[in-house]
């Protein structure tokens, strides 16, 4: 009886993908394509062009998406054919009004600020040792080598690079000459200074260098992880050895592209990124591993972790989104390169609206009323999995700092081995507890001199 329910669940789950899938928007004229092992690119008149993008993972050019589809289904060499899917129209989320007296009085009473002169660093509840990541006690104890420099990149709706408190951070591809028009250092981006734009392309198709931000989401990621510290102005990243990568990859409706989160992933990679943030994602996966293969392949090959928020779709505390039964992308994916993170508030409990799961979400960190950079040399408070993904990854790069030969795996499990215990959280996430930024780093020391894994 047990058999014929898991079959009628695997079918009845096959058909609700095949329906999604079918009423989801799509590229009409690209294919991604990854072959079996062994077997060369698959050759066929209807194909215009194919370029490799990592192993044994193509993305292919067409006029008749369907009839090449159609034929690759049966091509025994071929393990997989999938459409380039957009991500959905939705709004993005809207800034808070900062509260000023509640904030002071509830929040920020314990945290010691002495190793921080920015005046808004009083803001940062997500510091303090009680409810946040103990930050701020991380900073009194550092190991006493200086944290070497780690490349972040942003996968978003770009960056406010000239704002007052990242324009010092950015990362700069010093191979490159801006505006001269040319692909100097010959990586097939022209004039890519600070990263690039999938969204924007040339005449060849080309992503371009524009990644100043038109919506202020990829600015308030970028200046929770990395904000320059100690310079008298606005607020601290969570992370002091950071220079951020900027990829504009996400629409400001937030309609983001399978082939452009991939690009932007492989840019960020080869371009020397360890760590990527990825605060965005989407309901349906019609189905497809490519964003996934992606993943793995830079895990491996580039040993870049990949941090993810988990999705804001909960009703806590009486309806919580799983996302081991109602999966979010690229959250869901089932890879070891890749830190799903759930959001926590002041008081330390899980924030009401993040998503859970005991398989898929791996650990917790601050994410309700988190005041950061915004567009226009501007500062504002945001809510969501979206900010506690970002402190996550600051705390990511700090570890990285001080012990850079840290595989990605071994960098997740840091993370996940060294949290703040929450009883309530044993049976909503993985770890079992909230990012600890002090215990982190001193047990980043331990895995450096022996092999250990978080096993799910």
């Amino acid at each position: 009886m047990k058999k014929l329910t898991a079959c009628f669940l695997m079918t009845f789950s096959a058909m609700m993908a095949s329906a999604e899938a079918a009423n989801s928007r799509f590229h009409p004229n690209h294919l991604f394509v990854k072959m079996k092992e062994g077997e060369a690119m698959v050759k066929s008149p209807l194909i215009k062009s194919s370029k490799r993008i990592i192993g044994r993972l193509y993305l292919v050019k067409t006029n008749k998406l369907e009839a090449l589809g159609q034929e690759l289904a049966s091509n025994e060499a071929v393990e997989y054919a999938q459409k380039d899917f957009f991500g959905e129209k939705r709004l993005m989320p809207k800034l808070e009004i900062l509260d000023r007296v509640s904030l002071a009085i509830k929040n920020f009473t314990e945290v010691n600020f002495v190793s921080f002169n920015d005046p808004d660093a009083s803001k940062l509840w997500a510091f303090n040792s009680t409810s946040g990541m103990n930050v701020s006690e991380a900073y009194d104890k550092l190991p006493s080598t200086e944290a070497e420099q780690i490349i972040v990149a942003v996968v978003d709706t770009g960056v406010d690079h000239t704002h007052e408190d990242l324009k010092d951070i950015m990362w700069t591809n010093e191979q490159e000459i801006a505006g001269n028009g040319i692909d100097d250092d010959n990586n097939g981006y022209i004039d890519d200074i600070h990263g690039i734009n999938t969204l924007v392309r040339d005449a060849q198709g080309r992503a371009t260098m524009n990644t100043m931000a038109s919506h202020w989401h990829g600015t308030h990621v970028s200046g929770t992880i990395a904000a320059t510290q100690n310079n008298g102005l606005g607020i601290a990243g969570v992370a002091s050895n950071v220079k951020i990568m900027a990829i504009r990859t996400v629409p400001d409706d937030s309609d983001e592209l399978d082939s452009d989160i991939v690009e932007a992933y492989l840019y960020a990679a080869k371009n020397g990124a360890r760590v990527i943030n990825c605060s965005f994602g989407k309901a349906n996966n019609e189905g497809g591993m490519v964003v996934r293969d992606t993943i793995n392949e830079i895990g491996k090959k580039y040993n870049t972790l990949v941090i993810a928020s988990a999705g804001n779709d909960s009703s806590g505390p009486f309806s919580w989104h799983n996302n081991d039964v109602s999966p979010k992308y690229p959250a869901s994916f089932d890879s070891e390169s890749l830190l799903v993170i759930a959001s926590t508030t002041s008081s330390g409990s899980l924030s009401t609206f993040s998503n859970i799961g005991l398989k898929t979400v791996d650990v917790a960190a601050p994410g309700s009323n988190i005041y950061s950079t915004i567009n226009g040399g501007k500062y504002g408070m945001a809510s969501g999995t979206s900010m506690a993904s970002p402190n996550t990854t600051g705390v990511a790069a700090m570890i990285l700092g001080f012990y850079p030969k840290l595989s990605a795996i071994q960098l997740k499990n840091v993370l996940m081995k060294s949290v703040t215990p929450v009883a309530a959280f044993k049976s909503q996430i993985v770890s079992g507890g909230r990012v600890n930024m002090k215990t982190a780093i001193e047990k980043a020391k331990t895995a450096t001199r022996k092999r250990f894994f978080f096993r799910k």
